[in-house]
């Protein structure tokens, strides 16, 4: 119980660091925040993606592009230009390294207010500080694992952040349904998305791509989004007022 337990906290804990920080806010500025608050969310994402700690600055730029050039040669991770999900996950790993140090050729337009605590940013994709977090969960793991199929489980944990990416990336354009006409193969993958807190209605967000709430229809609740409305009546975060707009 303890395994799954943990597995569940680190998957959602992990995911809305995702989806509320590097997505909706690094990348779409959907809201706004104080700095302070800026890096409370920068250490939470450290603590909670962990191993898999993903720049919000690397994040944010590449998403733009993935907007800008969806399904096309210049999309930074397309399954439309890889031969399989692995494939994908690697080239999509080249160009976040690029992007992260400052080694990629990229409209400064793209770059627009990304949050950039480079300090940070870097300390977490130290190889160093990613083998101490797989280290915490390996001996969690030895420590309360009741059955030897549960260590078939650390693999996500090492990867979570990349994991999340790929279900959306790579698996919701190629299943699912369709609100609307887009210009690329985005597909809203589940009708109710209680895997992936509002990240699998991926058809609606790139058609509404500063929407804050994902879901359109009766049947599609995004779970993020609560959350934010929160977030915005405790004055933490300041939603803005066309956040229903297209981003780009």
């Amino acid at each position: 119980m303890a395994i799954l337990i943990f597995f569940v906290a680190h998957w959602y804990l992990s995911l809305f660091s995702q989806t509320f920080f590097l997505h909706r806010y690094a990348a779409h500025q959907m809201f706004t925040m104080s700095k302070g608050w800026e890096k409370f969310f920068y250490v939470f994402t450290l603590i909670t993606q962990g191993s898999s700690f993903l720049s919000p600055k690397a994040y944010g730029i590449m998403h733009r592009l993935h907007h800008a050039y969806a399904d096309t040669e210049n999309d930074p991770h397309s399954p439309s230009y890889s031969s399989n999900l692995f494939d994908m996950m690697w080239k999509t790993k080249k160009i976040y390294n690029d992007v992260l140090y400052d080694r990629a050729d990229i409209d400064p337009k793209f770059k627009k207010n990304v949050p950039n605590w480079m300090f940070l940013e870097k300390l977490g994709d130290q190889w160093l500080m990613r083998i101490f977090w797989g280290t915490l969960y390996t001996l969690f793991y030895m420590k309360f694992a009741t059955s030897p199929w549960e260590y078939a489980l650390l693999p996500i944990h090492y990867l979570m952040g990349p994991v999340h990416g790929v279900v959306i990336n790579w698996f919701a354009h190629k299943y699912g349904y369709i609100n609307f006409k887009v210009n690329d193969t985005a597909k809203n993958l589940l009708p109710f998305d209680f895997l992936m807190m509002g990240e699998s209605y991926h058809n609606n967000h790139h058609k509404l791509g500063g929407r804050a709430n994902f879901g359109v229809k009766w049947h599609e609740f995004d779970p993020t989004y609560p959350v934010i409305l929160l977030l915005n009546a405790l004055h933490i975060i300041k939603l803005k007022k066309n956040n229903d707009l297209n981003y780009m």
